[in-house]
């Protein structure tokens, strides 16, 4: 997808012209900008907002600059943009320290890699760097909040792509897709297609053999069907990937259909199948027993596992928020070890943003060059000895809390998908120094990985190879270490993070209420999952006294092996290390913990 910045003059002329008079210094333009995106405006006044290209109440744009190309889905892109929604509100619009230029930047920063030209980002500098522009400040950002916070006229909405479905009125599908590809699961649930052939019925069955289906049989002249058409839709919204649903108007429906089920005779009528084979069949508009017979579908198909019966309430409710570490030390001691890499404009630049940051707050502080702080971090490497590399992470560990550095580090590789690069280089390197890399830098970089979870973009990266194999390592490493007290409290903390983003994502696959989810977004391979328990169990059974490190140990037994594959690797280790009679030893104080160490002891037993 192309990439391109509209740039505006909001003065319409008048900075050219009078600047030097006012301010005593030449300006060109006040600029306003937008990124361009498949013929859709983003740009940052009210909050952020949308339009269609050229649609904004700023008319036609001065100048259309082309950015680049970026290959990210538009489902990550629009994630992204979610995140800075927290950031671009409303009420933090300042027309000199937060404005649509830093948003651009921002956002440009994301997709391609690059910022928007300098002579924009930096004109307010050049403004309040005048006495006159000092003083005129406040008469300035009234005048002009106005033109930059009015309304869109039409806001547009970004479209998720979506595979081809069948057609309302023929009943057809792209040829395209093939009965049994991901494409065309995709493209017919999570809805109800509409069919008229029989061959259409078939195919979709077909399509729905692993899992379940069902067929509503409805006529143009059916009052008592309409009660039931929206809770139709909304059940198959709800079963998602799970379940194929059709729709039969015999007003519409071809002699084929006719002769498949000659016995259905009143509207409305279900039938069921599961694997394939029939299930059930009812008639009547009772949207309460459409949706218990569709519930008792999905069970036949998709039987629950048998942790989701137990009651677990302890363990379920503790946070799954991730763990960080946000303390930012004396920059000017750190910045002063690194010796003359230290002097690296990437390092002054890095540090004025996280002191902006820290005085101003997020909102106020325009992100760096993100691709120059990324080469120095992977030249930091080969640079700076082992006992000083900390250094370097440190910094990265610091800024990783913001969502915008997060995001663009998530994103940072070659193509579509593939594995951030830098994090992936760092991480990589400190896993192959194992036990002889540094205390600090040990510390510093399960500091680091830990803040890599503050972001949503990066949890599909960090759960599969080669990340997840490299973290994993480092995880365990220091988990199982004796020395240093504070590494394996750490490693715990790391532990969590992995454990709760391994655990959503398997509720989603059990939970019938979602129906999508991000691309990439699966849990970690069962043997690394194994490799996590075992240290934990090790770690459990070593841990003499109750203490807040044995109950994080404990939780992440607990949301690793709830909902396990019961008849898998993971399975087989906690029955080995006998896991049920190790956590039945802990002896817990407060009479929540207790409940907390029986309801873990209760899913290695089942």
């Amino acid at each position: 997808m192309d990439v391109q910045l509209y740039v505006y003059d909001l003065s319409q002329g008048l900075a050219r012209s009078m600047s030097q008079q006012f301010l005593g210094t030449q300006i060109d333009a006040v600029y306003h900008t937008s990124v361009v995106l498949e013929g859709i405006e983003y740009f940052f006044g009210q909050g952020v907002q949308t339009c269609q290209a050229g649609a904004t109440h700023h008319g036609r744009p001065m100048e259309v600059i082309k950015l680049g190309s970026t290959q990210l889905p538009i489902e990550i892109i629009l994630e992204y943009l979610e995140s800075l929604k927290e950031i671009y509100t409303a009420e933090s619009y300042d027309l000199f320290l937060h404005n649509c230029n830093n948003f651009s930047n921002d956002f440009a920063m994301f997709l391609v890699g690059k910022g928007i030209p300098d002579h924009i980002t930096s004109l307010p500098h050049t403004v309040l760097n005048t006495p006159f522009g000092q003083m005129l400040r406040p008469q300035i950002d009234a005048a002009m909040r106005p033109i930059t916070q009015a309304p869109t006229p039409q806001p547009a909405t970004p479209v998720r792509p979506q595979a081809s479905s069948v057609n309302t009125h023929n009943g057809t599908a792209p040829a395209a897709l093939s009965p049994g590809s991901d494409s065309a699961l995709e493209a017919n649930t999570g809805r109800v297609n509409n069919v008229t052939a029989i061959r259409d019925v078939d195919r979709l069955l077909n399509l729905g053999k692993d899992r379940c289906a069902i067929i509503f049989f409805t006529s143009s002249t059916c009052a008592p069907c309409k009660l039931v058409y929206q809770p139709y839709d909304d059940l198959a919204a709800e079963a998602g990937s799970k379940c194929i649903f059709m729709k039969i108007d015999f007003s519409y429906a071809d002699r084929s259909i006719n002769a498949r089920f000659p016995h259905v005779r009143a509207t409305p009528t279900f039938i069921t199948f599961v694997r394939g084979e029939k299930r059930d069949e009812w008639s009547g508009a009772d949207p309460r027993q459409l949706r218990s017979n569709v519930e008792m579908l999905l069970n036949a198909a998709f039987p629950p596992h048998p942790h989701l019966e137990r009651s677990t309430p302890y363990l379920l409710r503790q946070s799954q928020r991730p763990i960080t570490y946000p303390k930012v030390p004396p920059l000017d001691k750190l910045v002063a070890k690194m010796g003359d890499l230290g002097n690296d404009p990437a390092v002054s630049s890095i540090v004025s943003f996280i002191s902006a940051r820290d005085k101003s707050g997020a909102m106020e502080a325009p992100l760096p060059r993100m691709p120059q702080f990324a080469e120095f971090l992977r030249k930091s490497t080969s640079v700076l000895p082992p006992e000083l590399l900390f250094t370097a992470l440190d910094l990265l560990r610091i800024t990783l809390t913001d969502i915008r550095v997060a995001g663009f580090f998530a994103e940072e590789h070659k193509g579509a998908t593939g594995t951030p690069a830098t994090v992936h280089h760092l991480l990589s390197h400190v896993d192959k120094l194992g036990n002889s890399a540094p205390y600090p830098l040990r510390l510093t970089t399960l500091h680091l990985a830990c803040n890599l979870f503050t972001s949503p973009l990066f949890i599909p990266h960090l759960l599969a190879h080669p990340l997840s194999s490299t973290l994993i390592s480092i995880l365990t490493t220091a988990l199982l270490d004796e020395k240093y007290p504070a590494l394996k409290a750490s490693a715990l903390s790391l532990a969590m993070n992995i454990a709760s983003s391994n655990h959503q994502i398997r509720m989603k696959k059990h939970s019938v209420n979602v129906s999508h989810s991000l691309p990439g977004e699966c849990e970690l391979v069962e043997s690394e999952q194994v490799e996590v328990v075992a240290s934990l169990l090790e770690t459990l059974s070593t841990e003499e006294q109750w203490s807040d490190n044995k109950k994080m140990g404990l939780i992440c037994v607990g949301w690793l092996v709830y909902a396990a594959d019961m008849g898998g690797e993971l399975k087989d280790l906690w029955k080995v290390m006998d896991a049920a009679g190790t956590v039945g030893k802990i002896q817990a104080k407060a009479a929540e913990d207790r409940l907390l160490v029986k309801e873990v002891k209760s899913l290695l037993e089942a």
